[in-house]
């Protein structure tokens, strides 16, 4: 993990929705991967791209996934924290996938129409009884109706998780998986909701009770063909890594070495040392577990690249250069780590290191335009090389992730005068101005 590199979610390919709230997000090459690794069959089987589908990590310990409009599902860092197992986030997955297909968000109109009905209903009653002399009467209508309404918007909003459960026994079925995963997480949920509020009315949730979804898909799911099919041992040893990974930057490290004491071999013990040992400060601790994970597997470029990021944290940049380097050649299609390269290159400060930089940062952010870090490292590089106006367009593209559209319109204006008229990178610094001159304006609005 980037040690973990936190952004605020800023774009609006993650939906509106989500990033209006400012929903903290984490970027790791590694844990992004292994979620479309496990994620992709099921997208297939529901009839999407994969590469058209963003999974977006959300800095949350709840169990909890979330789909908020477009193609983009939300998974928290609490689904592996607190799952046991690699078939758990695929049934989730696959739950929030039927939301996605069935594009349930932007759907939420047709749920609010009858509420909208019955509330205004409620509130012309209950104003023409209040103006008749019967105030109490009227007020009551006035509730009433409110109540009404939220119970009309509930039970559609039950509806759509029934739908998107069934869906997901579809896409699992398809994908081959079993639905066991999706079962015990309706248990946990089960447990959870016993605990919270043991007599809790079911018409005022947003799900149905989850030993009602469990009657209501387990026996269609014990009849599909995958049923029994087993774990796949490499997913469950790449979760377990992965979960271990998580731990390891989220947990303190003494609890970290609670659970995974140097006794224990393992790699998923040893990785998750790595990140205790460094939030400690203990780097030499951190290194030797990162040696011995690169021995075992010198071609994992994960391994090679939490050597390197360490290395340049504690400014070895010239040290943790070939163990980027070795990295960014193992995963030419990680933009992340082509864009840890391309820091610790600049971080060189070499007029050489720039030139190399520049192309490797180039394609990260091509690569991924969402990826703000790589925007921010292009300009340092465009901005030495005496590129002015490339220097401004990519310092735009950044301030608009940001959600700084004032700056963001500035440096845009800045690049449209520098740039060849017409040309592709022109268009794209008037696409911003003109982008970030609206979200200023409606910004604007907001405020009167």
């Amino acid at each position: 993990m980037r040690l973990l590199m936190i952004i605020v979610l800023l774009s609006p390919v993650f939906a509106p929705a989500a990033w209006a709230q400012g929903i903290r997000t984490l970027r790791d090459a590694e844990f992004e991967h292994f979620l479309h690794e496990i994620s992709d069959p099921i997208f297939i089987a529901g009839g999407q791209r994969p590469e058209d589908v963003t999974i977006v990590i959300v800095d949350d310990t709840n169990l909890n996934a979330f789909y908020a409009g477009g193609q983009a599902i939300f998974i928290h860092t609490g689904l592996i924290l607190q799952t046991d197992n690699v078939d758990q986030v695929i049934g989730v997955i696959a739950h929030e996938s039927g939301h996605m297909v069935a594009g349930h968000t932007q759907r939420f109109s047709e749920g609010l129409e009858p509420a909208s009905s019955i509330s205004i209903l409620g509130l012309v009653l209950g104003a023409a009884a209040i103006a008749a002399g019967a105030p109490d009467a009227g007020m009551g209508l006035i509730m009433g109706s409110q109540g009404a309404a939220q119970r009309t918007f509930l039970k559609f909003r039950r509806v759509q998780e029934a739908s998107a459960d069934q869906a997901a026994i579809q896409f699992l079925e398809h994908a081959g998986y079993s639905g066991r995963g999706l079962i015990e997480v309706f248990e946990k949920f089960r447990y959870q909701e016993l605990l919270a509020a043991p007599n809790i009315d079911p018409y005022v949730l947003t799900h149905p009770l989850s030993g009602d979804r469990i009657s209501n898909v387990e026996a269609k799911l014990k009849e599909q063909t995958h049923w029994n099919t087993p774990t796949d041992p490499e997913l469950q040893a790449k979760y377990d890594r992965i979960k271990a990974k998580l731990q390891g930057y989220i947990w303190q490290p003494r609890a970290t070495l609670g659970k995974y004491p140097p006794s224990d071999k393992s790699v998923p013990a040893r990785y998750a040392r790595i990140y205790a040992y460094n939030k400690a400060l203990e780097w030499d601790k951190a290194m030797a577990e990162a040696d011995s994970l690169i021995a075992e597997a010198p071609n994992d470029p994960y391994f090679q690249e939490i050597k390197g990021q360490i290395l340049l944290e504690n400014g070895r940049v010239e040290e943790s250069i070939p163990y980027l380097k070795k990295a960014a050649e193992l995963a030419r299609n990680e933009s992340l780590i082509q864009t840890l390269y391309g820091q610790a290159l600049v971080a060189l400060e070499q007029p050489e290191s720039d030139l190399e930089a520049m192309p490797i940062l180039e394609n990260a952010a091509r690569a991924d335009p969402y990826n703000s870090f790589a925007w921010y490292q292009l300009a340092i590089v465009y901005t030495r090389r005496d590129m002015p106006a490339l220097a401004d367009l990519a310092t735009a593209e950044r301030y608009m992730l940001m959600r700084n559209p004032g700056r963001a319109a500035f440096h845009a204006a800045r690049a449209v005068e520098g740039l060849d008229r017409g040309t592709p990178k022109w268009l794209r610094a008037q696409d911003i101005r003109q982008a970030a001159a609206i979200d200023l304006e409606n910004s604007s609005k907001r405020r009167r």
